[in-house]
C-alpha cells in the first residue's frame, strides 16, 4: 500500500499527497464508522489498482499531534503571522495564539508582516519577542522581505499559520508561491479589520513543506482546566517556575513569587506579564 497526507477534504473524498502525486481517496467503510474525524494532515495508508487516478484510505497512522480549531493533524509548528500597520498590532490576541499552541505542543514562529509600513516598529516587536526565545521575522510581501528565511523554515515540516483576518498570511503564501493565486482582501480603513478570506483547512506545497491556510486559531480563550498549565506556555516564565515560595504559585497574589519579582526587575516583561494575568482571570473557577 502507499503511503501519504491527506491534504484535503470535501464531501467524503479526500486528497492524498503520496510520492507519486495527488490521488483522490474515499475512505474504507470502518474508517466512516471512527468516532473521531478524519482530518487533513492524517497521514494514511492508501491502496488503488495499478494505474488507477482514485484510490481508498484504508488506515490512519498515529498523529504526533492534533487541533480541534482549526482542525488539523501532524502539525510541527505555528507561524504566527502580525501585521506592523494596517491593521495596528494586537500583542494580546498575539499572546493568546502564541499560550495556545503552546499548551498544544506546538513549536511556535513569529512573523511581523507587512514590516515596509513602519520598518523601526517592526524591529522593536521583533526585538520584544526574539527575548522570549521564540524565533522572529520581519516580513514584506510588497518588498519581497524575509522571504527565503520564512522559506527555510518551512521545508520538511507541517506549519498552521495563525493571526488575526488582515496581518496578510494569504499574501505572504502567494509571494512564497506565486501560482497559488490565493484570495485576499483589504483591511477596512475605518474598522481596522480584514475579512476573513479561508474558510476550511487545506495543506498546501509551499517552501518545501505543507501549510495550513487555514481561518487559524479560533479557541483562544483559557478553560478552567488549563488554568494551572497557563505557566508553563510563556517561555519566559520557566527559569523562575521552581524558585517560588509555595509550590502551585499562580504567580498572581502569592508572596515570595519570583516570577513577579523578574517582572519588577524587568526580566520578564511588563505587558507579557498583564496578558497572563488577563488569561488566569479568564480560567479562574466560576461559582
Amino acid at each position: 500500500m502507499e503511503k501519504g497526507i491527506i491534504v484535503k477534504g470535501i464531501g467524503g473524498t479526500y486528497d492524498v499527497q503520496t510520492e507519486a502525486g495527488l490521488v483522490a481517496c474515499t475512505l474504507r467503510g470502518r474508517l466512516r464508522l471512527r468516532d473521531d474525524r478524519v482530518l487533513v494532515g492524517d497521514r494514511v495508508e492508501i491502496s488503488r489498482e495499478p494505474g488507477g487516478s482514485r484510490g481508498v484510505v484504508e488506515s490512519i497512522l498515529p498523529r504526533t499531534s492534533e487541533l480541534t480549531r482549526p482542525a488539523i493533524a501532524n502539525v510541527d509548528q505555528a507561524v504566527v503571522v502580525t501585521a506592523v500597520q494596517n491593521p495596528a498590532p494586537n500583542l494580546l490576541l498575539l499572546d493568546r495564539i502564541l499560550v495556545q499552541a503552546e499548551l498544544a505542543g506546538i513549536d511556535c514562529i513569529v512573523v511581523f508582516n507587512k514590516g515596509d509600513l513602519d520598518p523601526k516598529g517592526a524591529l522593536e516587536l521583533r526585538a520584544m519577542y526574539a527575548k522570549i526565545s521564540y524565533p522572529t521575522l520581519i516580513t514584506s510581501a510588497q518588498e519581497k522581505r524575509g522571504l527565503e528565511e520564512l522559506r527555510a523554515m518551512l521545508q520538511g515540516r507541517i506549519t498552521t499559520l495563525a493571526g488575526p483576518s488582515g496581518a496578510g498570511k494569504s499574501s505572504l503564501l502567494n509571494a512564497l508561491e506565486p501560482g497559488l493565486n490565493l484570495e485576499t482582501a483589504n483591511v477596512s480603513a475605518k474598522t481596522q479589520r480584514g475579512r476573513h478570506t479561508t474558510r476550511s483547512v487545506e495543506l498546501l506545497s509551499v517552501g518545501g513543506g505543507l501549510v495550513a491556510d487555514s481561518p487559524g486559531f479560533s479557541r483562544l480563550n483559557i478553560e478552567p482546566e488549563q488554568q494551572r498549565d497557563l505557566q508553563f506556555a510563556f517561555p519566559e516564565f520557566c527559569d523562575y517556575l521552581e524558585s517560588c515560595r509555595f509550590r502551585g504559585c499562580l504567580h498572581h497574589q502569592e508572596p515570595g513569587c519570583m516570577v513577579k519579582d523578574a517582572v519588577q526587575r524587568g526580566e520578564i516583561l511588563e505587558r507579557r506579564y498583564e496578558h497572563y494575568l488577563i488569561m488566569l482571570g479568564e480560567a479562574a473557577p466560576r461559582y
